[in-house]
């Protein structure tokens, strides 16, 4: 069975940077894309970036463009997201997820494992 967890959340002023992790275990994590959700108190869980399992592949959503970047080692089965310039409007809940047929989608229902979260407070 595989298992997910997230790493790397806190508080940070707004303006500053936070790198979070995603460790994989269970499963063949690196041949399935990985993702980054988020969910802030009273909202629907958002997509906020993938990566196909080759690591070449990735895609963002327009409000975090430019300032977030992911990125993989399936060496280490971890999955990273590096966050830069933050707001205030990126305080959530982070989920990290896997997609087993690799499709790169960014609808939550295609992926198939989720870690627990990791909470990220921006103050202003």
């Amino acid at each position: 069975q595989g298992h997910l967890v997230e790493s790397g959340g806190g508080l940070v002023q707004a303006g500053g940077s936070l790198r979070l992790s995603c460790t994989a275990s269970g499963r063949p994590f690196s041949t399935y894309a990985m993702a980054w959700f988020r969910q802030a108190p009273g909202k629907e869980r958002e997509f906020v970036a993938l990566i196909r399992r080759s690591g070449t592949s990735t895609f963002y959503a327009d409000s975090v463009k430019g300032r977030f970047t992911i990125s993989r080692d399936n060496a280490k089965n971890t999955v990273y997201l590096q966050m830069n310039s933050l707001k205030p409007g990126d305080t959530a809940v982070y989920y990290c997820a896997a997609d087993i047929a690799d499709v790169g989608a960014t609808f939550r229902y295609r992926y198939d494992y989720w870690g627990q979260g990791t909470q990220v407070t921006v103050s202003s």
